[in-house]
């Protein structure tokens, strides 16, 4: 790794999603969206249901990030979050019917912890979908 580059991970309990040297990324914090070149200060975000981006040697790779956190210190990133896919890897298909499943769980919600468990799946969907379309 070199000062024009950044290490970076995406690491769920179960695997290291995705490991590389990067020239930027891109994410969804809580607080709005950021970006990371080589040499930024450090700092931490929570990170939002939404994607993350990078981008190596001209190309760009998608990730759904389905909450965590980020931290930049020294050109190494890291990404923890539960769940994260590249968008590569998504079957549109089923989350597709994941969104369309959730939408119908919210139309019929009945109490408020009904209506935040469907708005909570429909935009795990939603991120899915939005990293596989631009992968």
């Amino acid at each position: 790794m070199s000062d024009k580059t950044i290490h970076f991970k995406i690491i769920t309990p179960e695997k290291i999603v995705y490991e590389d040297d990067v020239d930027a990324i891109y994410a969804q914090g809580e607080a709005g969206s950021f970006g990371v070149l080589p040499n930024h200060i450090p700092f931490m975000s929570v990170l939002a249901v939404d994607v993350a981006k990078i981008e190596k040697n001209g190309e760009t790779k998608m990730f759904s990030i389905i909450g965590g956190a980020f931290q930049f210190k020294n050109n190494e990133a890291i990404i923890l979050t539960e769940v994260a896919e590249c968008g590569s890897d998504i079957d549109t298909t089923r989350a597709q019917h994941a969104k369309e499943r959730a939408e119908a769980r919210l139309s019929s919600a009945e109490t408020q912890k009904d209506i935040k468990i469907a708005n909570a799946a429909i935009a795990r969907a939603m991120a899915r979908l939005k990293a596989a379309a631009k992968s």
